[in-house]
């Protein structure tokens, strides 16, 4: 994949989420609370393998194809994605990474690919709806019933309204927040559910957190955001 198709493909893939607001919840902990969202762009799938490779030069996933999603990588790997992308396409990277330690400052205002926060990622899945799925889990997700047991190649299942594609199932979607320092430190929030999960964490509002150094599993991947240029 050369640059210019590279450029092209990520041209295509990124989606224009509009402003809102939305209300998250945390089960552990039963609070609730409201996020504005100011618009921002959010890749129509996530990132797979060949896109992985054409960054990175590695090929980290436990089951590969260039359309599968690239899986088997930790929160920090995504990060240092996002990073060389921007530096690739001459834009601000939105992580400072120091070294092997877990101090990773993100600045959410840099115009460069980063992950989403998980208001983003929750508003973006519900795509202007108050349900937990966009449709019927069999029609628009891969999870323990209908995976066989792997991961797929991404947008064969329907879309949400805002034409995002495996937003549920088929791999977690690791986002850029901190959990909660005070009881987990600096664990990394992810989102979505998975190919090899049951149907009642398959959610829009479904929490999970992780190590983002060490915790790295097959059904575990990412998905791209911008802010939008104004």
């Amino acid at each position: 994949m050369n640059t210019d198709i590279l450029n092209s493909a990520l041209n295509d893939q990124m989606v224009e989420i509009p402003g809102g607001k939305i209300e998250l919840r945390d089960d552990r902990t039963k609070e609730k609370w409201s996020v504005n969202i100011k618009p921002f762009l959010l890749a129509k799938f996530p990132v797979t393998q060949d896109i992985y490779f054409e960054i990175i030069k590695e090929t980290p996933s436990t089951f590969t194809g260039n359309r599968l999603p690239v899986e088997t990588i930790s929160w920090k790997e995504a990060v240092i994605f996002c990073n060389l992308l921007s530096v690739k396409w001459g834009l601000n990277t939105c992580y400072s990474l120091n070294g092997d330690k877990e101090e990773i400052v993100f600045n959410q205002t840099a115009n460069g690919f980063r992950l989403p926060m998980e208001a983003e990622w929750e508003y973006a899945c519900k795509a202007g709806t108050s349900e937990i799925r966009y449709g019927k889990l069999d029609e628009i997700a891969w999870y323990k019933n209908n995976s066989e047991q792997r991961s797929h190649k991404v947008g064969q299942k329907k879309p949400n309204a805002w034409g995002l594609y495996d937003m549920l199932g088929n791999v977690w979607e690791w986002c850029s927040d901190l959990y909660d320092t005070e009881v987990y430190g600096s664990y990394r929030i992810f989102r979505g559910g998975g190919w090899c999960d049951e149907e009642r964490s398959v959610m829009a509002t479904t929490r999970r957190r992780s190590h983002p150094l060490k915790f790295k599993i097959d059904d575990l991947g990412f998905r791209i955001a911008r802010n939008r240029i104004q």
